[in-house]
């Protein structure tokens, strides 16, 4: 199975706490990685006033079950230091499956796909990167295409 991860940091050294996290989340025992996209300097979402975030999406293939995986990835946010804070505030790191192959999955505390995802420039550019051809089970509509219809002014590609 094929996990699509998004991941961001806004707080400390973000770049380097976005590696760390590709890193330890695809350790070849629970998950693979097998996308990386590039790199993106991209605004807050939610709460304006705080630092800008890096963001990334990977793609993962992993026998875990989708629960499994969720808390798999909450520990290796709570090994990086993340503590919870308010919602949308800034964060160490942030974790979040945005999709697991074409699964659907509506229960309290995991929700797949992830419910604002094709709302946000800063997860669908970095998947359409790596994964343009895929589509929403939701939605119908390929990463591309609902990148393409966002915002993109808040997302700035690094290079690295």
């Amino acid at each position: 199975m094929i996990a699509y991860i998004a991941i961001g940091s806004n707080l400390g050294d973000r770049l380097d706490n976005v590696k760390k996290a590709v890193l330890r989340a695809a350790d070849e025992e629970k998950a693979t990685l097998v996308f990386m996209s590039s790199f993106y300097e991209t605004e807050p979402w939610g709460i304006k006033e705080q630092p800008a975030f890096i963001n990334a999406v990977m793609g993962v293939e992993t026998e875990l079950a989708p629960a499994a995986l969720l808390a798999h990835l909450k520990a290796v946010e709570a090994g990086l230091g993340r503590q919870m804070s308010e919602r949308w505030g800034p964060r160490v790191i942030d974790l979040d499956i945005i999709f697991y192959d074409g699964l659907v999955i509506d229960e309290k505390g995991l929700k797949i796909p992830h419910p604002s995802a094709h709302e946000r420039a800063f997860v669908m550019v970095p998947l359409a990167e790596i994964a343009p051809e895929f589509v929403h089970p939701v939605l119908g509509r390929s990463a591309a295409e609902i990148a393409g219809g966002l915002d993109k002014s808040g997302v700035k590609k690094l290079e690295i």
